[in-house]
């Protein structure tokens, strides 16, 4: 572990010198929503001890935002409520800011950077993040630094777009070892010594509230209060970095030995269930690729001295560590490397040649069956295994990892054209799924339309060369009696 933050995981966004006599260190939190294992707390902290400065953490969230509802909301604010307790026990100054109104916290960062020192945030590189933080970049007068704390490679260790997860494992495997142990502290606020900021300053706490506890506890009262759909109900899990570390011990203590086998099928339940806090930054990778080396009793001499782009076998662990590991880091980190490099990562242009050459040469294919958004939203299709899959993503908030690829697969030959149905992919993930708007999640579902993937033969009507699925094939390869029965039908909304 490193005492400082890598040079590549620092972006600096503006050419605007430190104000030395400003009053504090501002960490904007937007991305990396966690007091621990984080590089742009870890930023901010060397920042404002170097300066002697106060430090403030400003978690923002408004209500603006596409697919603002009662479920991404609820998760955010649980977060919160975790920060605001460890932030109590430290010597910075946490601030919780939860927009009541449309518009409310407009001018909120420019009125906290024209006081601070500098300003340091999180660098994530999908949904309107990136936008944003270009726009607010030119308006500041100090400094905006920008830090990648998404994984171990830096999303900057590359120009390369990787096409296919062979070629990325590969590369990883030739190139990972200088950062993989170079992890951001695990406490960076423990024994921390900081001038303490007793006041925020005149005025900002009247226009810009701290949020309350009533509020932070994401009841359905306090929910109901803000100007966001009340559509979509709770998630079936709770948010936060307490829960989010229950989850990690329950999946190392219960699950990862069943990990490698059983993974792919519903009744198992041996899935990690870290994409949402990982999507909210409620957890680190490196927090979880460090507990896996420390369940493995690993070193640095188990790994293979050559890069085969073999999915096991490079690390020197077990099966089922090397099967999460290829997720957490290949696949996941695949998906990051993808969206920071192109910013058409979530349109239909972006798919591989051969996937378009192929979809377009069979968009006049007669389709059995063509649903709207309103009926494939309620689940009412013929096919009783995606309605399921369907009904378990807006009733809990999630869904299973295999049914998700064949609830990809439906959709696509149910909609009348491929643009139509990455529209209604695209406005199911989001709104429902908590790990929706991410690098990875974009990765799902345009890897079911051939992204990363290859052409297959023999070719078909509808998919032409796209890897085909159907619900019959799946229901014979898995055990899914018991998951259709549990899904039949929606609870919670």
């Amino acid at each position: 572990m490193s005492d400082s933050v890598p040079e590549l995981r620092i972006r600096q966004l503006n050419d605007a010198a430190v104000r030395r006599d400003g009053d504090f260190v501002l960490y904007w939190m937007i991305a990396n929503r966690r007091l621990e294992w984080n590089f742009s707390l870890q930023r901010a902290v060397e920042h404002a001890k170097r300066l002697k400065k106060p430090l403030l953490v400003l978690e923002a969230l408004r209500c603006g935002y596409q697919w603002a509802n009662d479920r991404l909301h609820r998760f955010v604010l649980q977060g919160m409520a975790d920060n605001q307790a460890i932030a109590r026990e430290s010597c910075i100054r946490y601030l919780a800011y939860v927009e009541p109104e449309h518009g409310a916290g407009s001018g909120m960062l420019e009125a906290f950077a024209a006081r601070a020192c500098l300003v340091v945030t999180d660098d994530f590189p999908c949904f309107f993040l990136p936008r944003m933080l270009k726009a607010v970049s030119q308006r500041l007068s100090v400094p905006l630094e920008a830090i990648d704390s998404n994984g171990l490679l830096p999303m900057r260790a590359t120009d390369r777009v990787f096409t296919t997860a062979h070629s990325f494992r590969r590369y990883l495997q030739k190139e990972l070892r200088p950062h993989m142990l170079d992890w951001p502290d695990p406490e960076p606020l423990a024994e921390l010594r900081l001038p303490e900021l007793a006041r925020l300053p005149r005025g900002f706490a009247k226009r810009w509230p701290a949020a309350d506890d009533a509020l932070l506890k994401a009841d359905q009262d306090s929910l109901s209060s803000l100007p966001i759909s009340h559509h979509v109900g709770p998630a079936a899990f709770e948010g936060g970095t307490d829960a989010a570390a229950e989850t990690l011990e329950t999946f190392l203590a219960d699950r990862l030995a069943r990990y490698a086998d059983d993974r792919n099928d519903p009744e198992s339940d041996a899935a990690s269930g870290l994409s949402p806090y990982l999507h909210f930054g409620h957890i680190s990778a490196h927090e979880t690729f460090a507990r896996i080396l420390q369940r493995e009793n690993w070193s640095e001499s188990n790994l293979a001295e050559k890069a085969s782009g073999s999915r096991e076998g490079w690390w020197g662990m077990s099966r089922e560590a090397e099967s999460f590991l290829d997720e957490l880091i290949t696949w996941r980190e695949l998906g990051y490397n993808m969206c920071s490099k192109r910013d058409d990562y979530d349109q239909y242009e972006s798919l591989p040649d051969w996937a378009r050459t192929t979809m377009e040469e069979h968009a006049g294919d007669a389709r059995p069956h063509l649903y709207s958004l309103d009926e494939l939203d309620a689940a009412q299709t013929h096919d009783e295994l995606w309605n399921a899959a369907q009904n378990q993503l807006v009733s809990e908030g999630r869904m299973h990892n295999y049914l998700r690829m064949l609830w990809v697969k439906k959709i696509y030959e149910w909609s009348k054209t491929p643009r139509e149905a990455l529209r209604v992919l695209i406005e199911f993930n989001n709104r429902y799924a908590v790990d929706g708007r991410n690098p990875n999640s974009y990765s799902g579902i345009f890897w079911c339309l051939g992204r990363y993937d290859r052409a297959w033969g023999p070719e078909r009507p509808i998919f032409g060369k796209i890897r085909y699925m159907s619900s019959d094939n799946t229901a014979r390869k898995l055990n899914v009696k018991g998951y259709m029965s549990r899904h039949s039908s929606r609870s919670g909304q």
